[in-house]
């Protein structure tokens, strides 16, 4: 028999690449005739590239779900529904790390598995905060005094602000993009810009060239930042071993009377190319990998963030990485939705740069919200372009 190789294509962190690299050898081993071949691409590349561009040079390929209104309009991967047994879709479903599963489920179409499930919470050195004698921010309030002393990082990249953009709206009240005319309410997208302002405000301004992995790097490495609020999550820098100094992950804070902040929910999902020539192959492998033993043991223990939720439940694996999975997972399971139709990650790509001007500069909040309801019209041109 004939060599098949397949070609897969994912984001180049250990958390993106590792699993997957293991995954392969793995599924070699089982299969001699098999070889699966990942590359890797930057995490800017993984947002900016269009992943429909990549379906004729992939069989497999590690997706983003805003991306899945995209794929039911070019149909460039599989409907996984209508390849995958009903069973195995029903314990994706019912097993699903909060909505991790179905936000890849769009116009009634599973176009990815849930390979990963992620979501912005809070990290801090445990370390630091017990030889100061001093307490690790839960509220508003904690936080923004923390700030002020210079130790707190976030995030300060175009994609992430406008990410927390929608928390900070959800936080005052309101869920953006509830119509077509405006991505948010005057009122409360002042009121969340003014918010973001001061605490961005407080912070170092080289946060701003920070995706969440230079924040958790920058604080593993030196003992300059003690604290995160809100980050894209990752188990690997909970696990000793794994940076010069360990995190520990928390729930997001509380924010005023509204509760805990609501983030926006991340993760990555598995899809298999329309025009694969292995499309029985690339279907083994994706039930293989997805599925619950695999999940909360191989995959996780090579540094994988699972989406399936018994790996979020295991003892072991809580063990092994300092409770990361059982600490996040309350902020995981009310993760907000992003909308998801083809034209949106236009609004994605384009609306944090204006933001992240207004946060190191200045400006006229409601001039910024104005620029917004302009690039949220153009995403629903895209869509409504036939």
């Amino acid at each position: 028999m004939d060599k098949i190789t397949i070609k897969g294509i994912t984001w180049g962190h250990s958390r993106g690449i590792t699993p997957l690299l293991a995954a392969a050898q793995r599924y070699q081993e089982l299969h001699p005739d098999i070889e699966i071949v990942w590359k890797k691409r930057t995490l800017q590349e993984f947002a900016d590239f269009p992943i429909e561009k990549l379906t004729d040079d992939y069989d497999l390929l590690i997706i983003d779900h805003p991306w899945v209104g995209t794929a039911a309009e070019t149909k460039c991967v599989l409907p996984l529904n209508e390849y995958l047994p009903a069973d195995f879709l029903e314990d994706q479903a019912l097993n699903s790390a909060g909505y991790s599963h179905q936000s890849y489920n769009y116009e009634n179409k599973q176009w990815a598995l849930a390979i990963d499930a992620a979501t912005p919470a809070a990290s801090y050195r445990a370390d630091l905060f017990e030889q100061a004698g001093k307490k690790v921010p839960d509220t508003w309030e904690e936080l923004i005094a923390l700030a002020r002393d210079g130790k707190v990082a976030v995030a300060g990249i175009p994609v992430d602000l406008i990410l927390n953009f929608f928390m900070f709206c959800i936080a005052v009240g309101e869920e953006p993009f509830r119509t077509d005319e405006e991505v948010v309410s005057k009122t409360k997208g002042i009121e969340a810009l003014q918010y973001m302002r001061e605490l961005w405000g407080l912070c170092n301004p080289e946060i701003f060239n920070y995706n969440p992995i230079a924040v958790a790097e920058a604080m593993t490495k030196t003992d300059k930042y003690w604290y995160c609020p809100f980050a894209y999550c990752y188990s690997n820098y909970s696990r000793k071993g794994y940076a010069a100094k360990q995190l520990t992950y928390k729930d997001l804070i509380r924010f005023k009377e509204h509760g805990r902040l609501r983030s926006a929910l991340g993760g990555t999902g598995l899809a298999i190319s329309a025009t694969t020539k292995h499309q029985e192959v690339c279907l083994d492998f994706a039930q293989w990998i997805n599925s619950a033993t695999i999940q909360q043991t191989f995959y996780a223990e090579h540094g994988g963030q699972p989406g399936h939720r018994s790996a979020w439940t295991d003892s072991a694996l809580n063990q092994l990485t300092n409770n990361y999975f059982g600490n996040v997972l309350p902020a995981l399971d009310r993760a907000y939705v992003r909308p998801r139709f083809h034209g949106y990650l236009h609004f994605q790509d384009h609306a944090g740069d204006h933001l992240r001007d207004y946060l190191m500069l200045g400006g006229n909040e409601e001039e910024l919200l104005n620029k917004f309801n302009e690039i949220y019209k153009e995403s629903l041109n895209i869509r409504d372009r036939k």
